[in-house]
């Protein structure tokens, strides 16, 4: 894991507990002794993709240092009701304390990872890669892009700041897509960077003015709700000078025949603002 992630994971710990506990849970400050400690388990109450074991295990070891684990399931793992993920022991307080911090967290990357895994799955065998967007939940995007890579998909851009996408906002508001493409060419040269350039085109008209200028600076044409046999045509006409993504309305039962395409991308927004949460729950072991 890298620092940038571990950095993360801490600071949301820190805001979670805060949001939830404050100055102290006083339920468990009152009705539970703190030098008890206890046993609980981490119950399946509903096939999906497990998502979350580890950052579980960070949640728990910040209300309890001297936490220990014994872990049966990992994540990525498909699980069935009535499974059991892991057990803990460590001081009955804590495992109150951290509870709904940790199961809100696993519930949510355990749905994302199931229908990550859904997406991966119905395009089996096809070259190409399922994307997730930047529609995400505000402040938890790295929990629910993590989940995303659990399921089996892979993250598009973290945010505005690493890759450059031109969209429709952007080509009304520059003029032109060739206004756009130039002031990218010029930005990057003044900026002394680079970066990956996608460029959003919603009919062929776009797409061929995407091909006459983009050269050397657009590294991706995406094809915005183009139907399928449109799409198929436009994969033809770009015969391989740029990467080719498909978006707009992808589902379960749409993605597989545009993956036929021979799109090289195909980005999704339902990765993560669509999941259903899965059933979990801490449960202390008597």
């Amino acid at each position: 894991m890298d620092q940038i992630l571990k950095e993360q994971i801490q600071a949301f710990i820190k805001q979670g507990l805060e949001e939830d506990v404050r100055e102290g849970d006083h339920t468990s400050l009152a009705c539970v002794p703190s030098t008890n400690k206890d046993r609980a388990k981490l119950l399946v109450k509903e096939d999906c993709i497990l998502a979350g074991v580890e950052l579980a295990q960070h949640v728990l070891l910040h209300v309890d240092p001297t936490a220990e684990f014994e872990l049966i399931k990992k994540d990525g793992d498909e699980v069935k009701y009535g499974d059991i993920a892991f057990y803990v022991t460590c001081h009955s307080q804590a495992i109150l304390k951290g509870e709904r911090l940790l199961l809100n967290a696993m519930q949510r990357m355990s749905g994302i990872a199931t229908l990550s895994r859904q997406f991966q799955k119905a395009v089996e065998g096809l070259p190409v890669t399922i994307l997730d967007t930047r529609k995400t939940t505000p402040l938890i995007r790295f929990i629910e892009k993590w989940a995303v890579r659990i399921g089996g998909c892979t993250n598009y851009r973290d945010g505005l700041y690493d890759w450059i996408m031109i969209k429709d906002n952007h080509v009304d508001a520059s003029g032109s897509i060739t206004k756009a493409v130039a002031k990218v060419a010029e930005y990057f040269e003044q900026k002394n960077m680079k970066l990956g350039v996608t460029v959003e085109v919603r009919d062929f008209k776009e797409m061929n003015e995407v091909l006459t200028v983009g050269e050397g600076i657009v590294t991706r044409i995406m094809l915005d709700n183009f139907e399928v046999p449109k799409m198929a045509e436009a994969v033809k006409i770009i015969d391989g000078r740029f990467e080719v993504e498909a978006s707009g309305g992808i589902t379960l039962q749409t993605v597989r025949p545009i993956a036929e395409t021979g799109v090289n991308f195909i980005s999704s927004g339902s990765l993560t603002h669509s999941p259903t949460s899965k059933d979990l729950s801490l449960k202390i072991v008597k």
